[in-house]
């Protein structure tokens, strides 16, 4: 069911059992509608799910115990806390509550193979799979480095070393995607829009990464992602590729979203 959809009796439910979960650490009912400035009866009223309060009440509840109005809405062990710097007051209303939400349709969860132009080899292309997740409202992007770009570098090549993670926010045409190895070793900056495909499964932009400027390395180039779906099996044939190639390796697709004849602007 929508949240649009639902009733009033159904808002005091949910609230009536959230606000049971969170006073359930909480020894006496009594001493805690009276640190809330509460009536002992309306209290119980909004436990029992009898009622819900006014917006005034509502919002001192929520400060309380350090949640949101979503606890109108949906089962609060499923709220995220919200304490990270994106959901501050201080962002809320440039980057959204959470990480701001992207829906399935404008970039569904699952495998993707991608494509750009490699950082340290500027003869050769680079190639790999990333997994996209959801938890609750936020998107997340997983993938590895590959083992032979780490080794250039004087890195570990273990998979713990390559594993790089982020977040993904929406955008007004597209997505932007912020990454990172474990501990922030490196990251890198992504920013992605669909382009018109016959099964609507691609998206074309950038990828830039946090260095300093170096003359014989490139820090910003176009990167392509396709998606294949959920099923880890069909990726399987696109990981066993994944590291460096040839420009002549890519799929015909990908060379023409590159645009390997044209600078990057």
């Amino acid at each position: 069911m929508s949240l649009t959809a639902r009733s009033p009796a159904q808002l005091r439910s949910m609230f009536g059992a959230n606000l049971r979960t969170l006073a359930s650490d909480y020894t006496s009912v009594s001493a805690l509608a009276r640190d809330l400035g509460i009536n002992r009866t309306q209290f119980n009223r909004y436990l029992s799910g009898e009622s819900f309060p006014r917006p005034d009440v509502l919002a001192r509840i929520c400060t309380f115990f350090g949640v949101d109005a979503r606890v109108l809405l949906e089962p609060v062990d499923q709220i995220s806390p919200g304490t990270g710097p994106i959901s501050s007051e201080y962002l809320r209303d440039f980057m959204g509550p959470t990480v701001q939400p992207i829906s399935e349709e404008d970039l569904p969860s699952g495998f993707y193979h991608f494509a750009r132009r490699s950082f340290v080899r500027n003869d050769q292309y680079v190639r790999g799979i990333i997994l996209i997740k959801r938890d609750g409202e936020n998107t997340f992007v997983r993938g590895y480095e590959p083992k032979m770009a780490m080794a250039m570098q004087g890195i570990p090549a273990d998979a713990r070393a390559r594993e790089y993670r982020g977040f993904v926010m929406q955008i007004e045409d597209g997505f932007a995607a912020t990454v990172a190895r474990r501990n922030g070793m490196t990251a890198s900056f992504n920013y992605l829009s669909r382009v018109t495909s016959f099964q609507n499964n691609f998206w074309v932009g950038y990828v830039a990464r946090t260095v300093r400027e170096n003359s014989s390395s490139i820090r910003m180039t176009r990167l392509v992602y396709e998606y294949l779906g959920p099923n880890a099996k069909n990726a399987l044939r696109f990981a066993r590729t994944a590291g460096f190639c040839t420009l002549d390796d890519l799929m015909p697709f990908h060379q023409r979203l590159l645009q390997p004849k044209d600078s990057f602007r």
